[in-house]
């Protein structure tokens, strides 16, 4: 089985969710044109990311109802969607969050697990911790979403894998900092290099779909990446400019990595239970 994955790195204008949604469906356009399976954009992308204290006006519901979510849910019919907002729940807490759409319908929200407080970082201030991680059945067989700051630790990739996911999609504001002999961004040699160890580590196909330009005062870098089950790089978006980038995934790669490497099959999880019950019981 083979499918057309297609990564959104947008400039995202901060607080304005009907000037985002609008680029959204533009997108979509040009990715119904190529033919796309899904499309995946980044971290608050119907947002922005440094929200502070406009997380209450920009937060949404992923309903049919909602004047956001109802033209994605509609779009959705055509191909597979993932966008990133501020999720609201029923007592009021505000997640950061990202939504799989399809055939017209919420087939799953993840809600970030990991909100970084240090460097020049501020979300737990904001925003409520997410408490799952979990895989979800799509048409494309099992998935699973992280964001950001949950794939800077290894147990989230980690329980997606044993929750059989064999697409993982990762989404980013990721800020450039640093850089790297004159070339590249410190923080994008960085994420390159943990979405590709990911993908070796587990035999799994990994997307990063990361924005791009500037919001009060940080720089975005773009650099859209698909690795395979063998962590070889599938496509590369550019730095630094708006960019749809197209990826052709065959699935079939997920059996000849497997029998390859079988590390999925020898994957110890009552060995790893155990020892995680004796060093919380410390």
């Amino acid at each position: 089985m083979k499918m057309t994955l297609a990564l959104a790195q947008i400039e995202t204008k901060l607080g304005d969710v009907e000037a985002n949604l609008a680029k959204h469906l533009d997108y979509i356009e040009k990715a119904k044109k190529e033919k796309t399976d899904l499309l995946v954009f980044p971290e608050l992308s119907l947002t922005g990311y440094v929200l502070q204290d406009l997380v209450a006006s920009v937060a949404r519901r992923p309903t049919e109802d909602d004047p956001v979510f109802s033209p994605l849910l509609t779009a959705s019919k055509n191909l597979d969607l993932v966008v990133g907002f501020v999720d609201e729940d029923s007592r009021h807490r505000f997640y950061i969050a990202s939504a799989y759409l399809s055939g017209g319908k919420l087939i799953h929200v993840h809600h970030k697990v990991y909100l970084p407080t240090y460097g020049l970082f501020d979300e737990g201030r904001f925003f409520a911790w997410g408490d799952k991680v979990r895989a979800f059945d799509t048409r494309f067989g099992r998935m699973g979403m992280l964001i950001c700051e949950d794939f800077w630790h290894a147990s989230p990739p980690y329980l997606l894998w044993l929750d059989g996911a064999d697409i993982m999609l990762f989404s980013s504001a990721s800020p450039g900092r640093g850089l790297n002999d004159k070339e590249k961004l410190e923080s994008a040699r960085w994420v390159e290099r943990v979405t590709k160890a990911y993908a070796s580590m587990f035999t799994t196909f990994v997307a990063h779909a990361n924005r791009v330009g500037y919001e009060d005062g940080l720089h975005f870098w773009g650099g859209a990446t698909v690795f395979d089950p063998n962590g070889e790089e599938l496509s590369r978006g550019p730095y630094n400019e708006e960019a749809l980038t197209f990826t052709q995934v065959d699935l079939n790669q997920l059996r000849r990595a497997r029998a390859r490497l079988p590390l999925l099959r020898d994957e110890r999880t009552g060995l790893v239970q155990k020892e995680l019950d004796r060093i919380l019981q410390k």
